[in-house]
Parts: C-alpha cells; structure tokens; sequence
C-alpha cells in the first residue's frame, strides 16, 4: 500500500510503501506525474496491490502497479481521509525495512476498510487500529491475567505504568490502578487477542467507548511518545 507520496523534480514522484515481503520502502517513480504517465494514478496514498519494483544499488524504482482498491470513498470524505492518513503514518512508523510486515498491512487494509464502513463509530475504529498496532509490534498491554502474579480470576484493575492488569490482591502496590468496566476489559482481551480479519465485527456502549478512548489516549501516551501532523489535523476535525 501506498503510504506517502511527494514530488521530486519536475515529474517524478518518490513514493513510501508498505509491503509484506521487504516491509517499508522507498521507491522513485519516474514520469509519474506527467498527464499520460501509466504511473500517475497509482502513485497516489490509499492504493493496495502489486506494486513491481526495480532494485537498484542505492533506492528502488517503480515500474508498474496492478491497483486492486483506492479506497475511493475516503478520497471524497474529509474525515475519514485524515483518519486514514494518520493510520498510515502510524502503519509508517513502526513498519521496517527488510521486514515481514505481513501482519501490519493487512491491519492497515482491514481498519481502512472498516473505515468505509457506516456502521462501525470511527472513534472505535481508532482505539482498535492503535492498540492493535502497538500489540502486533510488541508493546501491547497485558490484559488476560495480572501482569505481577498471573492470577486469572480475580477482578482487575488496569495500570498505564505496568502495561497491563493488576488483580485486586496485588493492586495496594500501585498508585495508578484504573476501574473499567467489565465490558471494557472484555473489549480489550478481544482487540488484543483476534486475529486482524475479526477485529471489526462489533460495536461497543457509550460508556465503553469512552473508557476505551481515555485509556488508549493514556497508554499510548506512555509507551508510542510521538505526535503526528495528521493526528492533530484529525483533532481539528473531530470535535
């Protein structure tokens, strides 16, 4: 998937994208930006397929592209164009070169395509897209037993510190413990543990949802320590 695209030179376009076989890597469109150009309409940010590329001693080239979606509706939706691009520059950050990063573009994929979908609340899709992220990176919370003794049974608070939920037994030994609902717990031992293609199949209450974003907000917080342009563009957006 394309994640980024500028300008170089009078018709060239230097490309970032996502790959399963050589992770994140930068490519040289060449011509891509003349009107005729068989590379102009597939160089754009949001298009998934097969990408050839030439591999020269020092970058690639883009040769050609078979482009099997360019998530249209997101191009003509302001909202959700922003949430793509800050899920892209999130996707951008963690991904590497040289990498298998099979798990992270069909995260990628899935999320903007639930993204398109009217009845999942974009502010769920969110949560679920950063903690998915820092999860399949290795950072993820732990949240199916207590993170000091490994008890599974008893009720569980949940420290930002920690990285993970604590058990009532051993939570007077920490100072930022966070109540959740049980609801919220379930949705994040269910965001943290499915595989990609179940992710987006629910919908959560209010009052979930609001835990869910507060707590997300806090660990990232914590544990990502980097702001994005096109994630402060997107809180101007959605109020």
């Amino acid at each position: 998937m394309i994640l980024t695209a500028a300008p170089i030179g009078e018709y060239d376009r230097r490309v970032v994208i996502l790959t399963r076989e050589r992770g994140k890597i930068s490519a040289f469109a060449r011509g891509a930006r003349r009107p005729n150009s068989a590379l102009m309409g597939v160089t754009s940010p949001f298009s998934f397929g097969e990408f050839t590329v030439y591999e020269g001693r020092t970058s690639y080239t883009l040769v050609s592209a078979s482009v099997s979606n360019y998530f249209q509706e997101l191009r003509t939706d302001v909202e959700g164009a922003y949430y793509g691009f800050y899920f892209m520059d999130l996707a951008g950050y963690y991904a590497r070169e040289a990498n298998d990063e099979t798990e992270m573009l069909k995260l990628l994929y899935q999320t903007l395509r639930a993204l398109t979908n009217i009845h999942i609340p974009n502010e769920l899709i969110r949560c679920i897209y950063e903690l998915k992220t820092i999860t399949v990176n290795g950072e993820g919370p732990q949240v199916m037993e207590c993170i000091m003794c490994g008890d599974k049974e008893r009720k569980k608070v949940f420290s930002i510190r920690r990285g993970g939920v604590i058990c009532t037994q051993c939570a007077g030994h920490i100072s930022d413990g966070i109540r959740l609902l049980p609801s919220t717990l379930y949705t994040l031992q269910y965001i943290v543990c499915s595989p990609v293609e179940k992710l987006y199949t629910f919908v959560v209450k209010e009052d979930v949802l609001g835990e869910l974003k507060n707590l997300t907000k806090a660990y990232l917080d914590e544990y990502l320590g980097k702001r994005f342009k096109s994630l402060e563009i997107l809180e101007t957006i959605v109020r």
